[in-house]
């Protein structure tokens, strides 16, 4: 018999089970075939509930693995979504990104340990996903950046926190304000990532790393994800993130951005 969340249907996610003699892998393709996998207030809303509904089983799985399809992991935010942003007021904005970064990093909340099998490329707030995350497998060919800062607006998605917090503040730091792309080479060489793989070998490497977790003692793990990490300190983040991309969404700046994006041009920003 299928759980919930198995026999539920979803617009930009796909979900696939497997039974192991030790207990049910689950994996998460995110899957928006149309813009790279990127992210819409939709895919959050429906991430969300499905990491709940994993949440609830009376049984929960010994790992869960978040992957792309596509060929790629996550461009990042939706352009139609970053256009609304720009339409709104700043109140409505602070309120929207804080339940938005809520979506996708509920997957931190799980009790169970989460593999970021990055099979392509990951942007931005896609970046920030992987980081959300508490294994990553990096495709080796892969680009990687948090690029907020060449669009105009503050690191989001909890990057301000986890990159410090996964990185060190130095290298953590210098991802954020360069902006600058690295492959999966470098992820494992810095202790980002548990391993670099060629694309085509990311899914099926952290699915080994999956069976593997699933000898360790469950009840062990759960309590373990609970110690290893402050929601308290990230929920902080989060607000101060919110506030400010919000103050961000509504400068001359992001304007340019978005015209700058749909004019394919590199920006001219004035700090205004």
């Amino acid at each position: 018999m299928k759980s919930r969340f198995e026999s539920k249907e979803y617009e930009f996610l796909e979900v696939e089970s497997r039974e192991t003699e030790d207990g049910k892998i689950v994996s998460i393709f995110l899957n928006n075939p149309s813009s790279r996998n990127s992210m819409t207030w939709k895919m959050g809303e429906e991430f969300a509930d499905l990491i709940h509904s994993i949440k609830k089983e009376k049984v929960l799985p010994r790992a869960v693995i978040i992957s792309g399809r596509n060929d790629v992991f996550c461009a990042g935010g939706d352009l139609n979504l970053l256009r609304s942003f720009s339409e709104k007021t700043f109140s409505q904005n602070r309120r929207d990104m804080r339940k938005f970064y809520g979506f996708f990093l509920s997957v931190r909340k799980l009790p169970v340990p989460v593999i970021a099998a990055v099979n392509g490329h990951a942007i931005g707030a896609g970046l920030s996903l992987t980081f959300g995350c508490d294994l990553r497998i990096f495709a080796e060919e892969g680009k990687y950046s948090f690029n907020f800062v060449r669009l105009g607006i503050h690191p989001g998605m909890g990057s301000s926190f986890l990159s410090p917090e996964l990185l060190g503040k130095s290298l953590g730091g210098r991802l954020l304000l360069t902006g600058e792309t690295f492959d999966g080479k470098f992820a494992k060489t810095c202790g980002l990532a548990v391993d670099s793989v060629p694309k085509t070998e990311v899914y099926t490497r952290a699915m080994e790393l999956a069976l593997s977790l699933s000898k360790a003692a469950p009840l062990a793990l759960q309590e373990l994800k609970k110690n290893l990490y402050s929601w308290k300190h990230l929920d902080s983040a989060l607000k101060k993130e919110a506030e400010s991309q919000a103050r961000n969404f509504i400068s001359d700046d992001f304007k340019e951005t978005i015209k700058s994006i749909l004019e394919k041009r590199d920006p001219k920003f004035t700090g205004k």
